[in-house]
């Protein structure tokens, strides 16, 4: 019998105050902020090792350095492209700098440096303006006229005739720089010239970084080059790129689900109208999410939005309950007898997702935010939008009829298996625990970059000569002096090391930028015109410079006599900046400034770790810290917090059913199948050897919320005595549209999305036959008649 007393939809007002809803959601949703860094995916309350990870990857500065190879031609064409391609950048207001070795890099560093060379020089001591102190630097001064170097040093011969312009920047050069061919750099190793770029905008600006890499592609393009080839990394390389894979797979994906749902429920159906009906819930749900997303966090991830998509997985089954189900009772039956059954599954999810939204981690937090929203606004959608659209459910039959009489046959059998099934599920958590256990993914699980950029990456940074990221020295301290104090004091051992072979070399940003106190203790050294002029004559008696044409020497002395110190905001808009920037990070919010000072190994050899340990032991704020170790303790941690999370979840779960049911039998009936899906799915991927991670945890969620709708209502159908066609039909058709999506989900080419796919898919495949399995629901009798 069917329900009508329904006003007219298009005077009813849940109609308008959904579409008012969603125009509005729409409009926040464009205005969000998408973001794809991994730092939402750092701990809220991290270690000291962990910070200064976390505050390398927050930090702008090091977003910002793009890496540049010219392959192939011949070596005068790679260094002839280079020097245009450098030039095109050089004017381009999107670069701060660009070098690749050409004289006019070290020229404009030369003139940033030369006013107050006396503070910044490591030669700068009271020693240094005695008579044997000025003697051996002119001495040596002059000696570099007949080398490379000497028509840089000639110009400021009576200006600097102790060369300390010279000193600065061999102490800020790594001992491991390119290698000069042609006047530009180039590879040691393979046949490639290399330059490196500092872009204007910050490295989390995205869109200006995809811009400034646009640029370098379009200036490599126009030099009309044939034969040679482009190669560009860096870490906006890899933002960029990562983003634009997320928003394609998120794009294919939806319009491949969009495809098979569209096609699996035409066939259901028979209509295209109640195909529309089916994914409002869907589409109110991921506006939902996006909303609630933005407003608590602040912005959406992209992995988050990609977990958004997988929402169809449970939202439409919504749809689907109501429109097959609500045909053969309306929407005043559908609302007495089967909305209960769909609302406890959907506080049941609500629960298994809530408690990710009080985790200590961004990324987790977002996910729980945008899984309990959606689901909220999926489930309100079709309590009360669904019965004004489709009052009497779907009108067409479709293939509903076979589908209820294929899920009828399968009650029927399955229950046969039920003592195999059960015994499959204690085999499969005995191997479980005697197996290595599968929870050992790694926080580069989450990225999506290919390893052949990550090589490209590599290559590029040995060619440049860049130091080892795999161990870094950081040293932590209140302020900005502090931290370069710091920095000095621990470079003063790694110079030990150096001297000793252990360590190639390191780069300290108290190389570019002293601390205060070391620049105005240079600065006491500086003697007064009349002890300068008198050591003077001295030292250059009989020598190749006279004295009477070093005033300009000594007047310069004279005016650093007074200079300030040289801080970190001095610097800005210089070639420097970036290289500081990305070796000193401001604190925020209070937290210590830190200095990174990165370390160069032996050639063929280890770095010395026990050496570097002990060396930083009786130093406050300075730690080893070695990368790839510190990165999977972070992702350990994280994954053992959403584990305890689910476990909670999975507490809450039992206790709402426990009071909903108020039966151990039927509470054991509902628990099992989902425990069984759970097990068997784990054992899957112990079997196999795979390593799992956050995201196949979130996965295992979805299961079981997908998987408690199942169980939930072969409880109802038992409880009634009557297994109607409708009723197994809306299960089969749901069942059958989550595990297209997720199977569709399996080819993501991002590995989140991937996992999340190979684990919902098998599992809520099992959900719903284990259900069946271990139901006694009953399988004859009661079935309502299709209307056609």
């Amino acid at each position: 019998m069917t329900d009508t007393r329904m006003p007219p939809r298009w005077r009813h007002p849940v109609p308008w105050i959904w579409l008012a809803a969603m125009a509005l959601g729409l409009w926040l949703c464009a205005r969000a902020t998408y973001v794809a860094d991994l730092s939402a995916f750092l701990p809220s309350a991290p270690t000291a090792e962990q910070r200064v990870l976390m505050a390398q990857l927050k930090n702008g500065a090091v977003g910002r350095v793009l890496m540049i190879g010219i392959r192939g031609g011949t070596p005068q064409a790679r260094a002839d492209a280079s020097r245009r391609l450098a030039a095109g950048l050089r004017a381009s207001s999107a670069f701060d700098a660009v070098h690749n070795g050409e004289d006019g890099d070290q020229e404009a560093l030369g003139r940033v440096l030369f006013e107050r060379r006396y503070l910044l020089s490591p030669g700068v001591d009271a020693r240094r303006f005695s008579v044997d102190g000025l003697r051996e630097a002119i001495d040596e001064t002059v000696g570099l006229l007949g080398t490379p170097v000497g028509s840089r040093i000639k110009p400021l011969l009576w200006r600097d005739p102790t060369g300390e312009t010279v000193r600065m920047a061999e102490s800020m050069l790594p001992a491991s720089a390119p290698r000069v061919d042609d006047g530009v750099w180039v590879s040691r190793t393979q046949p490639r010239a290399v330059l490196v770029a500092t872009t204007r905008a910050d490295g989390g600006d995205l869109d200006a970084q995809e811009e400034a890499q646009r640029q370098v592609r379009a200036g490599f393009a126009a030099l009309g080059a044939s034969g040679l080839q482009l190669e560009l990394t860096g870490p906006g390389v890899f933002a960029v790129d990562s983003r634009a894979t997320i928003k394609s797979e998120v794009e294919r994906l939806a319009v491949a689900g969009t495809i098979a749902m569209v096609v699996l429920l035409v066939l259901a159906f028979g209509s295209l109208r109640p195909l529309g009906i089916a994914t409002l819930p869907v589409a109110s749900g991921i506006v939902a999410g996006i909303v609630a997303t933005s407003l608590v966090a602040g912005q959406v991830h992209g992995l988050t939005l990609g977990f958004g998509t997988t929402l169809i997985g449970e939202a439409v089954d919504y749809g689907i309950y109501y429109l097959i189900q609500a045909r053969a009772m309306g929407h005043g039956g559908w609302l007495r007898e089967q909305w209960p059954t769909v609302r406890l599954g959907v506080w049941t999810s609500v629960a298994g997702f809530a408690a990710l939204v009080i985790s200590g981690w961004d990324g987790l937090a977002q996910l729980g935010i945008f899984a309990v929203s959606g689901l909220l606004a999926a489930a309100l959608t079709t309590r009360y939008l669904l019965p004004v659209l489709a009052p009497n459910g779907a009108a067409g039959a479709g293939m509903r009829e076979r589908l209820g009489r294929l899920t009828q046959s399968l009650t029927l059998a399955l229950p046969r298996l039920r003592v195999p099934l059960l015994a499959l599920t204690i085999a499969a958590a005995v191997a479980l625990a005697w197996l290595p256990s599968p929870w050992r993914g790694s926080l580069s699980t989450l990225s999506s970059v290919p390893q052949q950029e990550l090589d490209l990456e590599a290559s590029l940074r040995a060619d440049l000569g860049a130091a080892d990221t795999g161990v870094l020295v950081a040293v932590e301290a209140a302020d900005e002096a502090g931290a370069l104090a710091a920095a000095e004091r621990i470079g003063q051992r790694l110079d030990a090391l150096v001297q000793s072979g252990k360590l190639a070399s390191y780069q300290s940003p108290a190389r570019i930028l002293p601390s205060p106190a070391t620049q105005l203790a240079r600065r006491d050294a500086l003697p007064d015109a009349a002890v300068l002029q008198q050591n003077l004559a001295a030292a250059t008696r009989d020598g190749p410079l006279p004295a009477a044409k070093l005033s300009p020497f000594v007047q310069d002395v004279q005016a650093q006599r007074t200079a300030r110190p040289l801080t970190r905001a001095d610097l800005k808009g210089t070639p420097l900046a970036g290289a500081l920037d990305a070796q000193l990070l401001a604190g925020a919010d209070g937290a210590p400034w830190t200095a990174l000072l990165l370390l160069q190994g032996p050639a063929g050899g280890d770095l010395p770790l026990a050496e570097l340990r002990q060396a930083a032991a009786d130093l406050p704020g300075t730690r080893i810290v070695q990368v790839q170790p510190e990165l999977n303790r972070i992702y350990a941690g994280y994954l053992q917090q959403a584990r305890w999370q689910a476990a909670a979840g999975a507490l809450a779960v039992l206790a709402l059913l426990a009071w909903h049911l108020r039966s151990l039998r039927r509470l054991a009936g509902v628990l099992l199948p989902l425990a069984a899906s759970v097990v068997l799915v784990l054992a899957g991927f112990a079997l196999a050897g795979a390593a799992m991670g956050v995201l196949h945890l979130i996965g295992l969620l979805l299961v079981a919320a997908i998987g408690s709708n199942y169980a939930l209502f072969f409880d109802y159908l038992r409880q009634r005595g009557d297994a109607d066609t409708d009723t197994l039909a809306s299960l089969m058709l749901a069942n059958l549209t989550t595990v297209v999506s997720f199977a569709l989900l399996a080819t993501a080419k991002v590995p989140v999305l991937a996992a999340m796919g190979w684990t919902v898919a098998p599992g809520a495949l099992l959900s719903l036959l284990l259900a069946a399995a271990f139901s006694r629901a009953p399988s004859r009798g009661g079935t309502a008649p299709v209307t056609q």
